[in-house]
C-alpha cells in the first residue's frame, strides 16, 4: 500500500524563510495568517491528506464510480465520509471572504493544501478544488444576488460546483460550441446542448451541484465574441434558499479513463435547463478564464502533487530493495545485498525528481503569493505587477509541472523494476493519474502556444522584461557571495539562454509565425527551467542564512539538491535554445501525405 506524508515542513520553511509571507501583513486577511495559524493550517490540513484522503486513494482506483439507472452516480467507497471531513473542517471556504461564511485567509495557505489533497487523493480531491473555481468565478463575476444564493452553501460543502466548457465537437476552441440559450422572459434562460468530460459533473458527495455553463445566446455573435456564462444548479434553488425541484440538466454517461477512476467524469445533457446569466451578456470567456485561470494552477499543482507521492514512494523502496553491490564496495555486508539507494543512477533519479518538487513547489507558492497581492494589494501598481507575474506564469506552472510531473512519476514507477507494473505497488496509479493534467485545462502544447502568442508580448513584453531584470538583480546582488556562487553562476548561464531564445523570437517569429509554433513547448520549459532555477537560488540564500545561525541536516540537503538542480537539470536550457533557434522548417516540410 502506498503511503504519503504532507510536506508541512517544507511548506512552512518556503513561506517564513524563502518568500517572507509576514511581509504582506498589511493585505487583506494576511493578518490572520499568524505564523501559529499557519502552522495549525497546514499541520491539520497535512493530517487529513495523510489519514482521511490517503486511504481511499487505490480503493478508488479499483472501484471507480458508478452510473446508476436513473442516471445518477454513486463514488467510491469511503468518498462521501472524507469528502464530509474535508467540507466540515472548513477546508472549502478557506480563502473564501468570511461575508460568505470563508475564513478570509490566503488563497497561498489554499494552493498548499491543495498540494497536499492532491497527493493524497487526486480524484477525491477535485471534488472540492473544482468548487473552488466555480466560487471563484462567481466571486468576481457574479450578481450579488447569486453570491448569496450560492457561494455559502458551497462554502459549506453542502453544494458543489463544476465548470462546462468542452463539447463533442470543440474542445480548445471553444467559438464552435453550438449549446444554446434561449431567453425565458423572466431573467432566467433555457440552456439545451451537451458537454463532455465535465469533472464531478454528477455525484453523491453533496445535496446539489452548481454547473457554470458557457452557451450562446440566440442571436449571438459567431465566435468567442458571443459565448455568454450561465450558472445552471442540479436542483433549482428556493426562494428561501432550500433545494426545489431537479432542473432539465442530466448525466448521460460516464467516460472509461486510463486514471483518475474515482473521479466523475461525465457527459452532461441539458435539455431545456434553467440557468441565470453570469456577467454580461457575449462576456462569458471573460467570467470562464477567471476559472480556467484558477483551475490551470490547481491542475500544475497536480503535476507536483503526482510527483512527489511517487518520490516519497520510490525513497522507501529503494532504502529497502536489495539488489547488487555498491560500485566501491558493500554498503551493509550482513546483507546478500546492498539496498539499491546505494547505486549512483538511482541516485540520478530520486535527485533528479526531489530537486524538481522543491523548486516546483516553491514557484507554485510563489505565484499563488502574487495571486493573493493581485486580488488582496490597495497598490495600483503592486497589483499590476502581481497581474504580470501570473500571466506569465500561468501557462508555465500548467505546462512545466504537469510535464515534468507525469515524466517523474514514470521515473519513480521505474525504480522498481517490474513491481513498478503492479498494480498492488501503486506506482502504476500515480503513471495514470498524472497523464491527464498534461491535457485537461488547456492542452500542454496551447499552454506554450498561449505563453508565446499572448503572454510573452502583452504589454510590450512588459511581464517578461519584469522577471528577467528581477532575476538578473538577483544574480547581481550576490554574486560575490561566495556561498551562493555555485547557485548565482548557472542561473545566469540559464538566463542568458532564455534572453538568447526571447531575442530570436523577436527577430524571428512575428515574419514567420511556424517559428513560434515550432518553438513554444521548448521555450514555455526554458522558461520553467530558469524560473525554478531562481526558486533554488532563493531558496539557497534562505538555507545558507539558517546554517549560519545553526546548523541543520535538512538545510544542507536542500543546499546539496540545489547544486544537483544547477549542475545537472539546468543546463538543460542550452539544448532548449538550441531547439528553438532551429526554427520551423523540418518541422513543416513535409506534406501532410508524406506522414
Amino acid at each position: 500500500m502506498p503511503s504519503y506524508k504532507a510536506p508541512v515542513e517544507d511548506v512552512l520553511f518556503l513561506l517564513n524563510d524563502v518568500l517572507a509571507f509576514h511581509r504582506y501583513d498589511n493585505l487583506r486577511g494576511f493578518s490572520d495568517a499568524s505564523p501559529d495559524v499557519v502552522e495549525a493550517v497546514l499541520t491539520e490540513g497535512g493530517k487529513l491528506a495523510e489519514e482521511a484522503l490517503t486511504p481511499l486513494n487505490a480503493i478508488g482506483d479499483r472501484q471507480g464510480c458508478t452510473r446508476q439507472a436513473d442516471g445518477s452516480v454513486t463514488t467510491p467507497k469511503g468518498f462521501k465520509a472524507a469528502y464530509d471531513a474535508y467540507a466540515g473542517g472548513g477546508w472549502m471556504g478557506l480563502s473564501v471572504p468570511e461575508e460568505f461564511g470563508g475564513q478570509g485567509l490566503p488563497h497561498t495557505l489554499n494552493t498548499a493544501i491543495q498540494e497536499f489533497a492532491s497527493s493524497a487523493n487526486l480524484a477525491l480531491a477535485m471534488y472540492p478544488g473544482l468548487t473552488q473555481g466555480a466560487m471563484a468565478a462567481l466571486l468576481v463575476h457574479g450578481s450579488d444576488a447569486q453570491k448569496k444564493t450560492y457561494l455559502p452553501k458551497m462554502v459549506e460543502g453542502a453544494w458543489t460546483g463544476t465548470m462546462n466548457l468542452t463539447e463533442p465537437h470543440c474542445g480548445t476552441d471553444l467559438g464552435l460550441l453550438k449549446t444554446k440559450a434561449a431567453p425565458n422572459g423572466d431573467g432566467s434562460y433555457s440552456l439545451t446542448g451537451t458537454k463532455i468530460f465535465i469533472s464531478a459533473g454528477e455525484h453523491d458527495l453533496s445535496e446539489n451541484i452548481i454547473h457554470l455553463v458557457i452557451a450562446r445566446i440566440e442571436g449571438a455573435p459567431a465566435g468567442t465574441k458571443g459565448i455568454s456564462l450561465f450558472v445552471v444548479p442540479k436542483f433549482l434553488v428556493n426562494a428561501d434558499g432550500s433545494v426545489g425541484a431537479r432542473n432539465g440538466v442530466s448525466c448521460g454517461s460516464l467516460e472509461h479513463k486510463m486514471g483518475i477512476h474515482g473521479n466523475s467524469t461525465c457527459v452532461m445533457n441539458y435539455d431545456g435547463a434553467t440557468g441565470w446569466l453570469v456577467g454580461q451578456e457575449n462576456r462569458g470567456l471573460a467570467a470562464m478564464f477567471v476559472m480556467m485561470n484558477e483551475a490551470r494552477l490547481a491542475v500544475g499543482v497536480q503535476g507536483l502533487s503526482q510527483s512527489e507521492v511517487a518520490y516519497q514512494n520510490a525513497v522507501a523502496y529503494a532504502k529497502d530493495r536489495l539488489q547488487g553491490r555498491s560500485l566501491t564496495g558493500a554498503k551493509a555486508p550482513e546483507k546478500a545485498a546492498d539496498p539499491i539507494i546505494v547505486h549512483p543512477d538511482v541516485r540520478r533519479t530520486l535527485m533528479g525528481i526531489r530537486a524538481f518538487n522543491e523548486a516546483a513547489r516553491a514557484l507554485v507558492l510563489w505565484t499563488a503569493l502574487q495571486a493573493d497581492i493581485g486580488h488582496r494589494s490597495d497598490d495600483e501598481k503592486q497589483r499590476q505587477a502581481a497581474d504580470d507575474h501570473m500571466g506569465l506564469m500561468t501557462p508555465v506552472v500548467k505546462g512545466v509541472l504537469t510535464d515534468r510531473g507525469f515524466a517523474n512519476a514514470v521515473e519513480a514507477q521505474q525504480l522498481f523494476g517490474g513491481h513498478g507494473y503492479i498494480e498492488e505497488w501503486g506506482m502504476s496509479q500515480f503513471v495514470r493519474d498524472a497523464r491527464i493534467a498534461m491535457i485537461y485545462e488547456g492542452a500542454n502544447g496551447i499552454q506554450a502556444m498561449d505563453l508565446i502568442g499572448r503572454k510573452l508580448p502583452k504589454d510590450g513584453g512588459r511581464a517578461m522584461m519584469s522577471f528577467l531584470g528581477e532575476v538578473q538583480t538577483f544574480i547581481k546582488d550576490h554574486a560575490e557571495d561566495e556561498g551562493m556562487k555555485p547557485y548565482v553562476g548557472p542561473l545566469q548561464a540559464g538566463l542568458n539562454d532564455l534572453q538568447g531564445a526571447t531575442m530570436w523570437f523577436m527577430q524571428n517569429a512575428f515574419s514567420k509565425p511556424d517559428n513560434a509554433g515550432a518553438g513554444a513547448t521548448d521555450y514555455m520549459h526554458l522558461l520553467g527551467l530558469v524560473a525554478m532555477g531562481y526558486m533554488w537560488a532563493r531558496i539557497a540564500k534562505a538555507a545558507l542564512l539558517k546554517q549560519a545561525e545553526a546548523a541543520s541536516d535538512r538545510m544542507a540537503a536542500k543546499l546539496v539538491t540545489g547544486r544537483f538542480y544547477m549542475e545537472r537539470v539546468l543546463p538543460e536550457t542550452a539544448m532548449r535554445l538550441v531547439r528553438v533557434k532551429a526554427g520551423a522548417e523540418t518541422t513543416m516540410a513535409l506534406s501532410a501525405e508524406a506522414f
